[in-house]
């Protein structure tokens, strides 16, 4: 099961609309900012059709951003999520490091879904400051 570990003045999240479910499309990526960071805090790749939410911090080295370039978080053939600092390669749906210098290692999961009407959210934007 999930466990929530609630810190009292939490209620609710609020999903949070991050763009237009065709803004990504098949094998691409796209980075967010929905808390208004001036950086991109979290991703999302769709791959065979679904859609995955990872935080955009690399395991390797605390939290480094992982694109090279505003929404670049995949490698040149779109198969496998790209830290460009380091060369590390995750896979999409389980954010598993497979090469690199954090084999092993996880991305952090971002809850994201699809509404019925076409929309990408964010479930709990603010999972992300949440440190456990």
């Amino acid at each position: 099961g999930i466990t929530t570990v609630s810190s009292g003045q939490q209620s609710q999240p609020h999903p949070q609309l991050l763009c237009r479910s065709e803004m990504v499309a098949e094998g691409q990526s796209r980075g967010f900012d929905p808390l208004q960071l001036g950086c991109d805090s979290l991703f999302v790749v769709r791959r065979a059709g679904q859609l995955y939410g990872w935080r955009n911090a690399c395991p390797h080295i605390n939290g480094a951003p992982m694109a090279w370039r505003k929404d670049a978080y995949l490698d040149a053939a779109g198969r496998y999520i790209a830290c460009h600092a380091h060369g590390a390669l995750f896979e999409p749906d389980t954010g598993m490091c497979i090469q690199g210098p954090c084999v092993g290692q996880q991305l952090q999961p971002v809850d994201v879904s699809e509404t019925p009407d076409g929309n990408i959210v964010v479930v709990d934007p603010l999972q992300d400051n949440k440190k456990e």
